[in-house]
């Protein structure tokens, strides 16, 4: 009976030991696994200057911190909030848990032939590179492996996410510059005006322009004179100019059919001149309406597209633009009442 229970007590305890050299094992695996998948992140994030991403197709878009304020490699403005939300994923990202055996090859083969590249540089110095390689199933995680320069690059991706937050990390970067240059065109105070000039081709009875002579305004509407001026509607119609900003960059039109927009005539070009000299011309081109004829905010029957139009910045760029914006800029009538007129200069 003795012999029984000591068999026992030491099957037993060797099956004990066996399970705690098992977990030992499986503890210090997934310890070093841990520590390699919470390393995405950097907490000190003010210390990040430069991002570099880095797109599939071997489109690259470089961020760089000047001051406070961040930039393209060619000191272009580029939109702060789109930089903030990777700052935020930089700093908030964490490990989620790990890839199922079996998908562990066709992740790898993602991340290589599909993968997002970010490269982090703190302080001037590389820091780490997260390879996004896609969401998961559920779309409340994302395919990621690092590459640190403490702990080299790891071999196996992980399944990351951003703390609070459902949903996968890979929309936040991208490459097109275009989705990342800022939407404004302009931003002038009141009194940084000198000078404004609408006109409307083949509608002169529309076109008009403000002057700033010293403390006073003239006005000239459909090349009159206005004999009796509102400056209250002066400063009205000025104030609209404090933010102007396009919708959307071009998308849509090639090489070609940009030459031939901008060799054709313009609805409309604004030109603005400032106290200081500096000057600003924009062209307006009308887009074809694909449905029925509509009614503009002038009365007329329209053929285009009544909410949006094509404009060429000052420096030579379309970009697509709201009516809703600009015709507080353009459409003089509204401030100025052209019944008013002095003799024709």
């Amino acid at each position: 009976m003795k012999r029984i229970i000591i068999i026992i007590l030491g099957i037993a305890l060797l099956v004990g030991l066996g399970i705690f050299t098992s977990q030992l094992i499986s503890k210090k695996g997934k310890s070093d696994e841990q520590l390699a998948a919470f390393n995405f992140e950097i907490k000190d994030t003010a210390s990040v200057n430069k991002i570099i991403i880095t797109e599939p197709n071997g489109m690259e878009m470089t961020l760089v911190r000047n001051g406070s304020t961040w930039t393209d490699d060619k000191g272009q403005c580029v939109q702060p909030v789109l930089v903030f939300n990777i700052l935020e994923a930089l700093y908030n990202v964490r490990f989620k848990g790990y890839i199922p055996e079996n998908s562990m090859k066709t992740v790898i083969n993602r991340i290589s032939t599909l993968g997002i590249k970010v490269q982090y540089f703190q302080n001037d110095n590389w820091s780490k590179t997260w390879y996004i390689g896609g969401s998961t199933s559920d779309h409340h995680g994302t395919y990621m492996l690092i590459e640190s320069a403490e702990a080299g690059k790891s071999d196996l991706p992980v399944i990351a996410e951003i703390k609070g937050m459902k949903g996968i990390i890979e929309p936040r970067f991208f490459a097109d510059p275009r989705k990342w240059q800022c939407s404004g065109i302009f931003a002038y105070q009141m009194e940084e005006i000198a000078e404004v000039n609408v006109k409307f081709t083949g509608r002169p009875d529309r076109s008009f322009e403000v002057r700033k002579i010293k403390k006073d305004y003239l006005v000239k509407f459909g090349g009159k004179y206005l004999t009796s001026l509102d400056t209250n509607m002066v400063y009205r119609y000025l104030l609209n100019f404090k933010r102007i900003n396009f919708e959307n960059p071009n998308y849509e039109l090639n090489d070609k059919q940009l030459d031939s927009l901008k060799r054709s005539t313009p609805f409309c070009e604004l030109k603005i001149r400032t106290t200081k000299g500096e000057k600003k011309k924009l062209r307006m081109f009308r887009i074809k309406a694909t449905g029925d004829p509509e009614v503009d905010d002038f009365g007329d029957q329209a053929t285009y597209d009544i909410n949006r139009f094509w404009c060429e910045l000052p420096d030579g760029q379309v970009v697509k633009c709201q009516y809703f914006v600009f015709n507080p800029l353009i459409m003089g009538h509204i401030y100025f009442n052209p019944n008013r007129y002095a003799t024709t200069q």
